[in-house]
């Protein structure tokens, strides 16, 4: 019989196992548990952005508003073929100085020319038949005065010379209406002005009267020029005819030229909350061309509650332009502006902030309204102040 004392017993030492397994399943759980709440604090934490909030700087009063502007001649027409046929020949190219009746080119249109023969011989025979009726009428009214035809017969006669005269009328018209078709196969200048354009050549077929019909010749007066720009609405108030405004173009660095304001159309487009303006500008040296772009400086002072910000605030959806605010509730909120000024780096800002907004830069794409946002103070106010640095 063996000695087996009570400590080493089957049942002991199965006990001491079943409860060390016990232990170890306890703080693996344990273990566990806490990682996953860490896990979660972690992925939590993550999905709150960390954003840094900037303050809008008052506009600065008094700068020049300026504003992309487009030239246009003071009088431009295109020059198109009145009737078809084949260029013979033309006389000026683009560039060329032009006076007003002078001739531009010269068709071919032998269908005209048969026409006009043929409605000319018409002409002929109806003033023949005219003639014959107004005899034979005037011999039957001397008939009449001796009661020798009936009236009847008379007014017959005197009705058919009404007739062939009618028809002697309208043949004339048409001879009248293809002389003035047959003068249209010379193109000629409607003003004194400078060629633009010319899209012809010899022997090129011309087809008047169709929707696919192209000018040959495109004449402009740039004598003067018509500038033409679009104001924001909180400067529209500011606007009024003979206002002297300076216009840049990129080719004449470090030159301006003077424009006067002529005219407004005193209404706000609603789809882009602009004024559209016309102003003209001398072009006695023919540096401003048609359809030129230029930059219009006008000696306006800022809007009302205009604020200055970085563009890189501006988020563009299709919300139109928007940027985030960080509200008391530590949440972002998108808000619409109105841009009354683009300077590339800045903006200036004309409604949908104050200078009191707290408003996030560079703000996540993903970010909408209701999100809770983390906001770092210390480096908010660097920010800010860099950002009203730069837009000053």
């Amino acid at each position: 019989m063996s000695d087996v004392g009570p400590k080493g017993s089957p049942k002991r030492i199965a006990f001491v196992a079943g409860a060390i397994a016990i232990a170890v399943v306890g703080a693996g759980i344990a273990t566990r548990s806490r990682s996953e709440h860490r896990l979660a604090g972690w992925t939590a934490a993550q999905e709150t952005p960390t954003v840094t909030v900037i303050h809008p700087k008052p506009a600065v009063s008094g700068s020049a508003l300026t504003l992309p502007a487009n030239l246009q001649a003071l009088n431009s027409a295109p020059i198109y073929a009145r009737t078809s046929g084949y260029v013979r020949k033309w006389y000026v190219d683009i560039g060329d100085d032009v006076r007003s009746g002078q001739t531009l080119a010269v068709l071919d249109a032998p269908e005209v020319d048969q026409q006009l023969l043929a409605a000319r011989a018409d002409l002929q025979t109806a003033q023949a038949n005219q003639q014959l009726a107004a005899s034979t009428a005037s011999r039957w009214q001397n008939m009449l005065s001796k009661d020798a035809v009936s009236k009847q017969e008379t007014d017959e006669k005197v009705g058919d010379l009404a007739a062939k005269t009618a028809l002697s009328n309208a043949a004339r018209a048409n001879v009248n209406r293809l002389q003035f078709t047959q003068g249209f196969t010379r193109l000629i200048a409607p003003f004194s002005g400078v060629v633009t354009s010319r899209s012809t050549d010899i022997g090129s077929l011309v087809t008047a009267g169709t929707a696919a019909s192209t000018p040959l010749f495109t004449v402009s007066d740039v004598t003067r020029m018509r500038v033409f720009v679009r104001v924001p609405q909180s400067y529209s108030a500011q606007i009024h005819p003979g206002m002297h405004v300076t216009l840049a173009l990129p080719e004449y660095a470090g030159r301006t030229f003077d424009a006067v304001l002529t005219r407004t159309a005193d209404a706000v487009d609603p789809r882009s909350g602009t004024v559209l303006i016309e102003l003209q500008a001398a072009n006695g040296d023919r540096a401003l061309k048609p359809g030129a772009y230029a930059q219009a400086s006008f000696p306006l002072a800022a809007a009302g509650n205009a604020v200055v910000l970085p563009a890189s605030a501006l988020i563009t959806g299709e919300h139109g332009t928007q940027v985030a605010l960080v509200g008391n509730d530590g949440k972002a909120h998108l808000k619409t502006i109105t841009i009354a000024q683009d300077r590339g780096d800045t903006v200036e800002v004309g409604t949908g902030v104050t200078s009191a907004d707290r408003v996030i830069d560079n703000p996540p794409d993903s970010l909408q309204t209701g999100d809770a946002v983390d906001v770092t103070s210390g480096h908010a106010r660097a920010t800010a102040s860099g950002s009203n640095h730069a837009a000053g």
